[in-house]
């Protein structure tokens, strides 16, 4: 039950992206064919939303559930790494018709091909995992 707040939350965020088309693979491909805005728009949304939110965070300094203050720290500054980290996962996401939340919401759809995708975003991540320490952060 302690749970159970986190699994409504998912299977409604679930919903609005089967709804939206934002999981579509064909929204996807049009996306990085440059063809519709369906998939930017949903994406620049979600990123001013997101902007707003944080900025309320920080002035209104807004406490957690339990009380705690909520610290956001500051990104360091490094244009390779996002140039990297971006170009990685725009390959992946381009390659497998899914980002990392909407894999499991396909899943969830039927799509069970998306088993092959979730097995090689954890190994990934886990190979990642083994060499942070060696690349440059």
């Amino acid at each position: 039950m302690k749970y159970l707040k986190f699994i409504v939350t998912g299977i409604f965020f679930g919903i609005v992206l089967v709804k939206s088309e934002a999981v579509s693979w064909y929204r996807i491909f049009e996306m990085f064919r440059f063809e519709s805005f369906h998939m930017y728009g949903i994406i620049g949304s979600a990123v001013v939303t997101g902007i707003i939110l944080i900025q309320i965070i920080k002035r209104k300094k807004i406490r957690s559930i339990e009380g705690n203050p909520i610290i956001i720290p500051n990104k360091d500054k490094s244009i390779a790494r996002y140039l990297i980290g971006g170009s990685l996962f725009g390959l992946g996401w381009a390659l497998a018709g899914a980002c990392p939340g909407p894999m499991y919401i396909l899943l969830g759809t039927g799509v069970f091909s998306m088993i092959i995708v979730i097995i090689a975003a954890v190994l990934g991540t886990f190979v990642y995992g083994m060499v942070k320490d060696k690349l440059p952060h």
